[in-house]
């Protein structure tokens, strides 16, 4: 058996003494031999990964795998609320399991509405990362390693991405985490999950604030989108147009203009309140897209200032710049 808890063949092993005696070599009680025969320690962490084939899968379950995680690719789905229940019997061997759920699992992925509601039932918290990208981008990877997609039989790669959608659509609505990996190369994407997983004491909610472009198109794993384009461009201020909104004077420009502080003063409130309520319902993770028309110069300086307002708040917020330097 390995250091993960599982014997060479990959098979999660279970670990028991002698049911009837305790400790000190006497007899346990009939509930003590139950507690003992299950082996339950806790029930372990859950996060299922999923998302469109050539987005990122195999690397986001990596780096979970890196951190610690016992991951299990390509999982029946079926089979999940027993991965959980070995995990529980683990001796807390295994704490925290990620498993790969995906289309290659062909029928069996049918299985997983089911297998969710059984995991609801028993009360198993778990969490859904779904990993996104544009058809451009997914067609091009494919044709870059000359592989079909896995979907698209007699059709074209972009017949099996469309049909690949359709069957996901349910799933990426219910996901925790939405990441569009579009424009990310593999240290990207592994920095991503990283800012996501490796710290100590999982905050109750974490908050991406990504500053964009209208012109590059709407972020696809934005959950709030705040449309900054209502105030003055400092594009067209010269002494200010080759900076950014991280320089100090362009962000003074922004917010003296009539409305920018009684905007971020309103929406932060707002934001008090949509927080609280993700934070009821369970959702852990929250990405406010910030735009203005080329995600250089407001939707940077507003961006900048929401997110401080967030974390303080005690939201734990990072914050991304997606478009800055693009021009």
């Amino acid at each position: 058996m390995n250091e993960n808890g599982t014997d060479e063949t990959g098979e999660a092993a279970v670990t028991t003494g002698d049911p009837g005696l305790g400790p000190d070599g006497t007899a346990e009680s009939p509930d003590a031999a139950d507690a003992a025969d299950t082996g339950q320690t806790g029930t372990p962490e859950l996060v299922i990964i999923s998302g469109m084939s050539g987005a990122g899968r195999s690397t986001a379950a990596k780096c979970l795998e890196d951190l610690g995680w016992f991951v299990v690719d390509n999982l029946p789905p079926a089979l999940i609320p027993t991965m959980v229940e070995l995990g529980a019997r683990s001796q807390g061997n295994v704490a925290r399991i990620a498993v790969v759920v995906d289309v290659r699992g062909r029928g069996f992925f049918d299985n997983l509405k089911e297998s969710l509601a059984d995991l609801k039932e028993k009360q198993v918290s778990r969490r859904i990362v779904f990993l996104e990208a544009s058809d451009n981008s997914l067609v091009a990877r494919f044709e870059s390693v000359r592989r079909p997609h896995p979907l698209q039989g007699d059709g074209t790669i972009l017949d099996g991405i469309t049909a690949e959608r359709d069957l996901l659509r349910e799933l990426r609505g219910d996901a925790d985490l939405v990441i569009d990996t579009s424009s990310l190369n593999v240290h990207e994407l592994r920095a991503k999950m990283d800012a996501q997983f490796a710290g100590g004491e999982e905050p109750e909610l974490r908050a991406t604030v990504m500053s964009f472009g209208y012109k590059y198109g709407l972020p696809v794993d934005a959950d709030l989108v705040v449309d900054c384009r209502f105030l003055p461009n400092p594009h067209w201020v010269p002494e200010l147009r080759q900076f950014t909104g991280l320089n100090e004077d362009v962000a003074q420009y922004v917010f003296n203009q009539p409305g920018a502080k009684e905007f971020l003063n309103g929406y932060a409130e707002l934001m008090h309140l949509v927080t609280e309520g993700y934070r009821r319902e369970g959702k852990r993770y929250v990405t406010i897209a910030v735009g203005c028309t080329g995600g250089k110069h407001r939707s940077v300086a507003m961006s900048e200032r929401l997110a401080r307002r967030l974390a303080s708040d005690g939201i734990e917020t990072v914050v991304v710049h997606r478009d800055m330097g693009r021009e």
